[in-house]
């Protein structure tokens, strides 16, 4: 991967890809954004279903290479930007962990809030990508309790996505109330870069207004 090639940066504000505009803040990349109305069916014309058929945000497009679906984008960009330190090297021991919680908010945290959001039981355990809510939720809050970020003292990549998400969740009421996950959040909302980008959000988000 080379970071000198031009990014493009598929957005719409106020959705999941508003975690990927505060990953770039983060990381201090530079990119080119291509914005989406989604109010107005945007991202379901016919030139931006080229890029994603499913219609949705984020993407990027970086030379050949078009990356979707939320976490490959944190997994991709970390890595093309090493400097940041928001990943952990290929041998560094963490880098296990770090995918590990990366993929377990994509196949087992979102379908369970899902689940439990339109009152669905879950699945047999054998086949339930989660096993169970309380099951799935207590791993994630014990992990929460390690440190000050999910790997402890190394605020990372991951770190942007699960506190986007938790964020957002907590303010539906669509997850327990937890003081971990409270005062979770609130330290990574308090990162300047992450002040910066949702800053940067809510400007655009008032454009399409």
């Amino acid at each position: 991967m080379d970071a000198s090639i031009p990014l493009v940066f598929f957005h719409s504000p106020n959705t999941r890809s508003t975690g990927v505009l505060l990953l770039l803040e983060e990381l201090g990349a530079p990119y080119e954004l291509r914005l989406l109305n989604m109010k107005q069916g945007e991202n379901r014309q016919p030139e931006y279903l080229a890029i994603n058929p499913l219609g949705k945000v984020p993407a990027i497009l970086h030379g050949d290479a078009l990356v979707t679906e939320q976490v490959a984008l944190y997994i991709y960009l970390a890595d093309l930007f090493p400097a940041a330190a928001l990943a952990p090297a290929f041998n560094d021991t963490l880098r296990g962990p770090y995918l590990r919680w990366l993929a377990y908010y994509g196949s087992c945290f979102e379908p369970a809030i899902v689940d439990r959001f339109q009152k669905h039981a879950p699945a047999p355990v054998g086949m339930s990508p989660y096993g169970d809510f309380d099951s799935m939720f207590g791993a994630l809050c014990a992990q929460l309790q390690r440190g000050p970020y999910m790997l402890g003292a190394r605020f990372q990549a991951l770190d942007v996505l699960w506190s986007t998400a938790l964020d957002w969740m907590s303010r539906f009421a669509l997850i327990p109330e937890v003081t971990a996950i409270k005062d979770y959040v609130a330290r990574v909302n308090a990162r300047p870069a992450m002040v910066r980008g949702r800053e940067k959000d809510a400007v655009l988000a008032a454009s399409q207004s």
